[in-house]
């Protein structure tokens, strides 16, 4: 009896050990949608009252649980029965980024004006104020969801050889981990200012260490979030390079003496810029 129990123990052991090696694994694999997902979301959830900001963020996170409830079904039912759609949907999934992060370039070399949300203003009503701040949060969910899916789909691919318990262990704390840490993080960066003017109000001297730290906090913020846009960006073309090396034949053969994380950065940004021109010709085309 007593055996039997330490046979378990030791199976569970052993369980957790390459639960916990899977999860370092993906978690560098997923670090670079997870940086475009915290620069996005920051830049979403920033613009608005002091006293909303908070609750637009919770509004967003919770809508970001209710995308892996409903991601995580079907990536394990894929898992078990269409693995090799897996696959498929990785790259599907890499062309997207790829392009993504392409169109980020373009626009920063040849900038060309958007279609800009109403920004907040203090004379607006309440009725309009909290559809903004809908419009806002449907984006911002919106974007979640896509991002989800390559976030739960790259964990799948880097477990999908491993047992079903391990792959629904791995893929469950990487979606957690996801959304309490890029969300925890955009806290604190959305709040950054806030905690400046509080610090630059309570300073009863011009010059003290209160408020040069509280200007500072205050001039960082635009700052930090153009900082992680440009992170995201290159993040989102090595990760969208990695996939395709590391799924389509041959590709992992070009240039065998070139850094890995520069033949994927390549490899994304060539791609992305053919998704881009492709885009662009539809665009013309049909418009």
């Amino acid at each position: 009896m007593a055996s039997g129990i330490f046979a378990v123990l030791d199976d569970i052991a052993v369980l957790l050990d390459d639960v916990a090696a899977m999860s370092k694994v993906a978690a560098k694999k997923t670090a670079g949608i997870l940086g475009d997902d915290l620069a996005v979301n920051a830049e979403k959830a920033s613009g608005f009252a002091s006293n909303r900001e908070i609750p637009v963020l919770w509004a967003i996170t919770k809508g970001s649980f209710l995308n892996k409830l409903i991601i995580l079904p079907v990536a394990f039912l894929l898992s078990a029965y269409l693995p090799w759609l897996i696959t498929v949907i990785l790259i599907l999934g890499g062309l997207y980024l790829a392009y993504e992060g392409a169109e980020k370039i373009y626009e920063f070399i040849s900038p060309h004006k958007h279609p800009k949300e109403s920004p907040v203003a203090e004379n607006l009503t309440e009725p309009k104020l909290l559809a903004f701040e809908k419009k806002r949060v449907k984006s911002a969910i919106f974007t979640d969801f896509i991002l989800s899916v390559e976030i739960i789909i790259i964990t799948l691919g880097t477990v999908v050889q491993e047992p079903i318990l391990t792959q629904i262990l791995v893929v469950s704390i990487i979606a957690l981990l996801a959304t309490v840490g890029v969300y925890g993080v955009v806290a604190l960066i959305v709040r950054m200012d806030e905690v400046g003017y509080k610090l630059i109000k309570k300073s009863t001297q011009e010059k003290s260490f209160s408020k040069t730290l509280g200007s500072f906090l205050v001039q960082a913020l635009p700052k930090v979030i153009k900082f992680l846009g440009v992170i995201g960006t290159i993040a989102l073309l090595l990760v969208s390079g990695g996939i395709f090396v590391h799924n389509i034949e041959g590709l992992h053969h070009i240039l065998p003496n070139l850094p890995s994380f520069i033949l994927e950065f390549v490899v994304g940004l060539v791609v992305g810029m053919v998704c881009l021109a492709v885009v662009m010709a539809i665009k013309t085309i049909v418009g």
